[in-house]
């Protein structure tokens, strides 16, 4: 008889992922579950068998710093503190009294009901939800670690450190001597350094809240012995609106039909249609920042320079002349309000002074045939295919034949995790697979490493996973997919989503032509094999700025030598 081999550890990371993935679909059909009651078992257990890199020591009893830190500043303030958290479609809270709440990190609109209810808007598809519920259950174990530590179950009495903490948490203000007695009791409740719980202080304190630190441990303890003593236990609701909308397509449709009304308001919807995923800044300063700092320019050592000062929070008002000085050059901009949360640029290049910025043409062009470029800001995991599948849809109003788009091309600029490298290196892909499947998107990229070398970064060529979720992965599975012959160099949400978009537009429903050029291109935000690496270690800051640029420039330079070729 054949030994069955035993699993190995990437094997097992995998079947945890998948049975989270199967595990919110099925919650979210139910309508309604107690993380960690015994509707939440599976996505907790799954959660400890995974240990994700970004989520630390979740799996061990000491409290993780770094992953409460990465969390809550995708979560609302105050989200601690609710023991009702109801997640739910668009339903008009915008024009109601209650106070919008955006996370930091995460464009999500959030409401505080009352004391005890937060309510979550989801307008960017299942992927947001696979987020917020993946969070929340790291939050939920991080709160009962606390519960255990302060909870003495046989005299049903709290710790002396947990009496001093609420005790400090009930003062308006804290004196230093105060707030450093608070951070050694609260120090002894999570297992960490007296020097790790200043540090987090530090990071957590607002000029509105400075003992924000201090108020989170606490009410992440009291919700959980709560539940602990009294049974009372916290609740995650889906809303019906939410469950009978998802997965149609609405806000998409809403947000697609604004674009292409505005493309043909100004006459733009018949020329060669240019999209980019980037962000709101790169596009337009690589156009037009030559033109209007031209002082800056002069005086700096590389171009790069002037846009690491764009960067600077102190630089508004030089990004305010660039801004105004490319609305008045053919840059059209549409802040969103379908609730996609997706901002778009669109530059009309016939009105460009190509004598005046940095980017020139190989051959004179009629009107008629200068590119329009349609910059989209950055989509959310499934929300990329949603969006892209309805912009590429044929425009019709209502009583008008339908009008097919010229879209020459679809550049996709992101950041995502390396395998091999560090933050800041390249990416250029030339395939895209859905993690835990074996659906692949292998396509021509008209992007190449040779198009980066000789500017002091790494490029690297190879296949990129999209995966359910960055939060989800940790260095098992990294490691076989990187050492595997799927020759993976690095994972992102997105990739894959909007290639099944483009693919089925070009090749399926013919909406678009089958020689639409595609480019992608990704940035290293973070390298989740490296230990200290992960995007709980902080963000890119200016080390983000050189490869954005380096990637928006080339995206550039091949839209406007095709249109000359």
């Amino acid at each position: 008889m054949s030994k069955i081999k035993e699993r190995t550890r990437a094997q097992e990371s995998s079947g945890a992922i998948e049975r989270m993935y199967i595990a919110m679909r099925h919650l979210f059909n139910r309508g309604f579950y107690k993380p960690m009651g015994v509707s939440g078992e599976t996505l907790r257990e799954s959660l400890l068998q995974l240990r994700p890199e970004i989520y630390g020591s979740v799996a061990e009893g000491k409290a993780e710093l770094n992953g409460l830190v990465y969390i809550l500043d995708r979560l609302p303030i105050g989200i601690e503190q609710c023991r009702y958290i109801n997640l739910t479609s668009e339903e008009g809270y915008r024009s109601s009294s209650f106070e919008v709440i955006i996370p930091p990190k995460r464009r999500r609109n959030c409401y505080r009901i009352d004391d005890e209810q937060m309510n979550i808007e989801i307008t960017r598809g299942r992927s947001d939800i696979y987020d917020i519920l993946t969070h929340l259950t790291f939050l939920f174990i991080e709160s009962h670690k606390i519960a255990d530590s302060v909870f003495i179950e046989e005299t049903g009495e709290t710790i002396r450190d947990w009496q001093k903490l609420e005790e400090a948490t009930t003062k308006k203000k804290l004196s230093l001597q105060e707030r450093e007695i608070a951070l050694s009791h609260t120090a002894g409740i999570l297992g960490r350094t007296f020097e790790e719980c200043l540090a987090a202080h530090r990071v957590f304190g607002t000029k509105d809240q400075p003992e924000r630190f201090l108020s989170i441990v606490f009410w992440m303890g009291k919700m959980a012995l709560e539940e602990l003593v009294e049974g009372n236990k916290r609740t995650i609701t889906f809303s019906p609106v939410l469950r009978e909308r998802l997965g149609h397509h609405i806000h998409g449709d809403i947000w697609a039909n604004k674009i292409k009304k505005t493309l043909k308001k100004h006459d733009l919807l018949h020329r060669p249609i240019h999209v980019i995923s980037a962000n709101m800044h790169s596009v337009m300063n690589s156009l037009f920042a030559s033109a209007v700092l031209k002082k800056e320019f002069s005086s700096k050592e590389s171009e790069y320079d002037v846009y690491e000062m764009l960067s600077e929070p102190g630089s508004s008002t030089l990004r305010g002349k660039v801004s105004a000085y490319a609305e008045k050059n053919g840059m059209i901009s549409i802040d969103d309000r379908s609730g996609a949360n997706i901002d778009v640029q669109i530059f009309d290049t016939a009105k460009i002074d190509f004598n005046k910025i940095n980017f020139t043409f190989g051959t004179k062009l009629e009107k008629d045939e200068m590119p329009v470029i349609f910059v989209m800001d950055y989509a959310f995991g499934e929300q990329a295919y949603e969006t892209i599948d309805e912009f590429l849809k044929p425009y019709k109003e209502k009583g008008e034949k339908k009008s097919f788009m010229n879209v020459a091309s679809v550049s996709i600029m992101g950041k995502a995790g390396i395998l091999e490298g560090g933050k800041g290196d390249l990416m250029i892909p030339n395939a895209h697979i859905f993690e835990g499947t074996a659906d692949n998107y292998p396509f021509k990229n008209e992007l190449s490493a040779a198009d980066f070398e000789g500017n002091g970064l790494k490029v690297f060529e190879g296949t990129m996973i999209s995966v359910l979720g960055t939060s989800l992965q940790n260095k098992d599975i990294l490691k076989f997919f990187y050492e595997s012959t799927w020759n993976v160099i690095g994972l992102e949400m997105e990739g894959a989503h909007y290639q099944k978009a483009i693919q089925s537009a070009s090749r399926i429903r013919k909406s678009i032509s089958k020689d639409v050029k595609v480019r992608y291109a990704y940035y290293a935000s973070d390298n989740p094999l490296e230990t200290g690496s992960t995007l709980a270690s902080g963000g890119l800051g200016i080390t983000g700025v050189k490869p954005t640029y380096l990637i928006t420039k080339k995206i550039l330079e091949q839209i406007f030598n095709n249109q000359s070729a």
